[in-house]
Order: structure tokens, then C-alpha cells, then sequence
């Protein structure tokens, strides 16, 4: 990944300071168009250490033989040599290629590359982006300056991993799998080369008078990956494919995906089989956002699970599990009014997860990444969970100035309520969730969510995010031996005493300057749901009463001015508005 890695990072910087680029557009331009994490070229050095780099590219340009490519891309930077002189080592010191300048008030700044000083930092102004539409090929051959750029860049990064099949691994996919782990992208060079075309790949080379690897001329006219008879092939050093074989305990729903059709889509989700009675509900829509297409294919899927099936696991290979509800088409429908179909919808994911909770099969929530809003909440539902480590769980909605409406507030209350850790009694639990809700508490690992709650101690860890879909199908099988659905909870919630004490802890919370106005509103609603509403103490509530008290919490906060302009904001800038 190295070999590969710094040789693309020396280039990076390299070109963008001889082009006189702005490191803002060049990070634009070699990060989301290539499938390559945001933080593109430089974002990335000032994480892992602008210090580090001299030594990292010292050791390669030393280890390597005179006449290989790499030391035609590692010419010196002046000011970044400067930067080092000056002490800046990246986002552990004082900055590097970008810096917080607190002495201004923390404005965020970025350096020019031409003087080597420090100017506020912009967004990034590549309108070749938008022209080359999905098309790398034609961004990296659009005539401007970061065209040529995107070019200059990719091309000799690409042409440099075509080289490297003999010398750092006999295998391509084995190159393609470093880049991925190590550096995050979404593909590997080679499945990025075979998108640009093998072709089309080599003439672009050719063009720039850079060296074609045997290995490209062995994969003239074909592809480096191909699918025969559902099974995904690579292409070897001899000319011929081989299977690609998982190691033993990895399924990849991308195989399966590869192999047949679903049992049931639409353009939300869908539902797969992976073998050995288990289905596979998968998030498709952007950033697996749910939204009534989610909600109605769960509907569907139940009585098919229930006939065909011995459990569930709901699963996808996105980079975050889901983010939540669709918040544009919550604004849209809030902007023309249409507060019945809202309403609707937040009824619909009620139904949905209840579905989910009392079907008669087992159900194994299997997250990696982002599971906030309502992708924290169908988790709550699960009769189990299965996640990856790197799991970030937590119900967000006070962010946007609502509460949770599909169910999470009940869930909670009963995990808070019934945990032999935690004081019993109609308060204690109410005001924990109160805390973590009212706070958009997400967790920052699989191991915190289960300090939150949000994680139970049955529930399991996955280190390695490819076992991830065959630990949760073996923890769906395991449980569906002997599996009984739940039996509804009471909630003894403490009623308008509870409600008063838990806005009166918001109060203290804005004389000190830590709760903003609508915050308090907000935190109100959640304070009505939480204790029951005007519920006397010691009432026994059902699931459908809490729910109901979501539900009309929920549709009260949306129709006021500060919570659409939170979602307004939301959508706008993905931060928060603290209003």
C-alpha cells in the first residue's frame, strides 16, 4: 500500500504546487471523483503528519532501484519544505497544509502553495467535476487546468500500479485490496482502471510518455475482473482468470449480489438470500437513508421471511449503515405543507420496526460506520445485533429539532428501565435517556454503544468488517434454534413531575450558556415523551401509547420555524445549527 500510496501522494503534492493549484481543488479533484476518501491529497498528510513524510519518502527513494518511476514523480516542494523548517507537522501540532488560526478566532485557513502563506480557507471551485459528470476518464481528459491536473496525477498513479504486478504482488487484486485497507479508497487501481477501460487506460499513458506495464499489454481487450457464471475472476500474470475465493468465514453481500436476483426491491432496498435459511435486508438508497420505500419493502419482507426463511439479517456494504431518515424529503413535503404525509411516514416506520420486533423469526441488526437517527433505531428493534467495531450508533434528532419518531424512545426507556445497573424505579431510567437523547449522544465505538445502551451484553463485536455478514447470519442461526418473539413491555414512567425536573435541568443548562433557545423547546418535547405525558404516576403505558406520544411530539416540533430551519441547515451544510 506504501509502495503505491506515497508515490501517489509525492505526485499529488508535486503537480499541484508546479500547476499552481489550490489545495482545496486539488483535494476535490483526487478524492470523491476517484472514489478516494474527501480528504484527497494534502487533508490526508496533515492527518497521518506533514513531518513524517521527508523520512517516509527518504526510505523509499532509498530502497528503490535508479530506474524506477517513483523517482521521476518525487521532486522537492519549497514551501512545503518550509512548512516542515517552520514546525508545522500536520492536525496533531499547529497545522500544516490547513490550520486553525485561533489567534483570529479559530478560522479555518489554508496555504498557498506559490508564497507558503496562510489565507482563510475556501470551498473548492472545480466546475470540471460537475462537467465530467461520473466519467473519471473524462475528467482526467477535460482541457483546464484541473483536468490536467486530475490527469497528471491519476494516470502515473494508475501506470505505477500496473508496474508494480511481478515486483510488490504477482496479483492485481492483491494491490487492489492494500489501497482499499490501507488508504480507504472505495476501489482498488486495477478495478479503477477497468471503469476507465483497459484500452482506453494504456492510449491515455501512451499519450503522456509514460512506461506500459506487461501487465496491461496482457490485459488488452479485456478487463482485469470479470463475472462468469456468478463467480467474480481476475485476471492473472499468465493471461488467464482464477476465481476470486473469500477466505473461510468472510461472505461479501457484493458476491451474493453478483450472483442472482433479490428476492425483493425496489429503489430503497432490497432483500437477499445468503444461504442456509437466512434473507438479507439492504439499505440502497444515498447514504442508506429510509424513506417510504425502506419502510414498505420491511412490510413486505416479513410474511416472505416468515414462509421461506429461519431468520433475518439486516446488513449492507456501504460505508455508513444509515444516516437516518431522508431529510430533503421531509423538508420538501414540510415546505408545501403536507403534514398528513408526514405524519403518514413516521407512522409507516413505526409499523415497519414493530414488524421487525414481534416477527417470528429472528432479526440481527449488522451495522459498520454510521447508524444515527432512524438507522440507530431499526437497530434498537433487532432481536440482536452483530456490529463492527467501528459502529457509531446514536439517536440525533435533537440536531435537527425533533425527537425520535420511530420508536427509539421507547426502546430506550426499556433498556434504561430494565438494566439491573442502573436504579430502578419510574425516574432514574427516563432521566438516563432524557441525557443521551437530549445530547445526540452517539457512541464512538461498538464497545461505548453498549456503555449507552444502545448495544446490549448479548449482543456481539466484529473486529474484521469482512466477517461481519457471516457472524451475524451465524448469531441469526443460533438464535432462531429455540427463538420466541418478545413480550410487549410496560413502562412505568414518571408523568408531569418527571417532565418538570427534566425541563428544569435544560433551564440550568441555558443559564449557563450550554442549551440554546430551541434546545430548550426540543428538549421540552422529548421531556413530554419521556415521562408519559400527562400520564399519572405509576400508570402502566403500552408500546402504542409511547409511540403515540412520538409521534404527535414529533409532528408538533416540525411545523416550528427553528426546527426547519435545523433541517434547512442540516441539509445545507451537514453541521448542526445552534439556534
Amino acid at each position: 500500500a506504501n509502495r503505491l500510496g506515497i508515490f501517489w501522494l509525492a505526485v499529488g503534492v508535486a503537480e499541484a504546487a508546479e500547476r499552481g493549484l489550490a489545495v482545496e481543488d486539488a483535494d476535490a479533484l483526487i478524492g470523491r471523483p476517484f472514489g478516494i476518501p474527501k480528504t484527497g491529497i494534502f487533508a490526508l498528510i496533515d492527518l497521518v503528519g506533514l513531518d513524517l513524510m521527508p523520512h517516509v519518502i527518504g526510505s523509499m527513494a532509498g530502497a528503490l532501484a535508479p530506474d524506477d518511476l517513483f523517482h521521476r514523480v518525487n521532486r522537492p516542494v519549497a514551501t512545503v519544505e518550509a512548512m516542515i523548517r517552520a514546525g508545522y507537522t500536520g492536525r496533531k501540532g499547529k497545522g500544516g497544509f490547513y490550520r486553525l488560526n485561533r489567534e483570529r478566532g479559530k478560522v479555518k485557513e489554508a496555504v498557498d502553495l506559490a508564497t507558503g502563506d496562510y489565507r482563510p480557507e475556501r470551498p473548492a471551485r472545480v466546475p470540471a467535476i460537475e462537467e465530467a459528470g461520473r466519467s473519471m476518464e473524462a475528467l482526467m481528459r477535460h482541457p483546464g487546468q484541473h483536468g490536467r491536473y486530475a490527469r497528471a496525477v491519476m494516470a502515473a498513479t494508475l501506470a505505477y500500479a500496473a508496474l508494480l504486478v511481478g515486483d510488490a504482488s504477482d496479483e492485481v487484486d492483491a494491490i487492489d485490496e492494500a489501497m482499499r485497507l490501507g488508504y480507504n479508497w472505495k476501489e482498488g487501481p486495477f478495478e479503477l482502471i477497468d471503469r476507465i477501460g483497459v484500452d482506453r487506460f494504456t492510449a491515455l499513458i501512451v499519450e503522456d510518455g509514460l512506461p506500459v506495464a506487461p501487465i496491461l499489454r496482457t490485459a488488452a481487450g479485456r478487463s482485469f475482473y470479470r463475472v462468469e457464471g456468478g463467480i467474480r475472476q481476475v485476471l492473472g500474470l499468465d493471461g488467464t482468470y482464477r476465481d476470486l475465493v473469500r477466505p473461510a468465514g468472510v461472505i461479501m453481500l457484493a458476491d451474493v449480489k453478483r450472483a442472482g436476483e433479490p428476492v425483493l426491491k425496489n429503489g430503497s432496498a432490497a432483500l437477499w438470500d445468503v444461504g442456509d435459511g437466512v434473507a438479507c435486508l439492504e439499505f440502497t438508497a444515498k447514504m442508506n437513508t429510509l424513506d417510504p420505500d425502506v419502510m414498505d419493502l420491511i412490510v413486505r419482507a416479513v410474511p416472505v421471511v416468515a414462509e421461506r426463511f429461519r431468520a433475518l439479517v439486516i446488513y449492507n456494504e456501504g460505508s455508513n449503515f444509515s444516516v437516518g431518515a431522508n431529510l430533503g424529503l421531509a423538508l420538501f413535503a414540510a415546505n408545501i405543507a403536507a403534514w398528513g404525509e408526514i405524519e403518514k411516514l413516521v407512522a409507516a416506520g413505526q409499523e415497519a420496526f414493530k414488524a421487525l420486533k414481534y416477527a417470528p423469526f429472528p432479526v440481527v441488526g449488522a451495522p459498520s460506520g454510521m447508524a444515527l437517527g432512524g438507522g440507530c433505531e431499526i437497530l434498537l428493534h433487532c432481536h440482536a445485533v452483530q456490529a463492527h467495531a467501528e459502529t457509531y450508533m446514536g439517536l440525533v434528532e435533537a440536531g435537527v429539532g425533533v425527537v425520535p419518531g420511530w420508536g427509539g424512545c421507547k426502546e430506550m426507556l426499556a433498556r434504561w428501565q430494565a438494566t439491573p445497573k442502573h436504579p430502578r424505579g419510574p425516574m432514574p431510567g427516563p432521566m438516563k435517556v432524557f441525557e443521551i437523547v437530549s445530547t445526540a449522544t452517539v457512541s464512538k465505538s461498538a464497545a461505548d454503544a453498549g456503555e449507552l445502551l444502545y448495544l446490549r451484553p448479548r449482543d456481539g463485536i466484529t473486529m474484521n468488517r469482512y466477517r461481519l455478514l457471516a457472524d451475524a447470519k451465524a448469531m441469526a442461526l443460533r438464535l432462531a434454534e429455540d427463538f420466541a418473539t418478545p413480550v410487549p413491555p410496560d413502562y412505568i414512567l414518571p408523568g408531569p413531575s418527571g417532565r418538570v425536573a427534566m425541563e428544569m435541568a435544560v433551564a440550568q443548562f441555558a443559564r449557563l450558556g450550554k442549551a440554546t433557545p430551541h434546545d430548550a423547546v426540543v428538549a421540552g418535547g422529548l421531556a413530554e415523551v419521556l415521562s408519559g405525558g400527562d400520564t399519572d404516576l405509576l400508570q402502566p403505558l403500552g408500546e402504542d401509547d409511547v409511540l403515540a406520544l412520538e409521534r404527535r411530539v414529533f409532528m408538533r416540533l416540525l411545523r416550528t420555524p427553528g426546527t426547519l430551519a435545523r433541517v434547512e441547515h442540516m441539509l445545507e451544510t451537514g453541521k448542526p445549527l445552534r439556534n
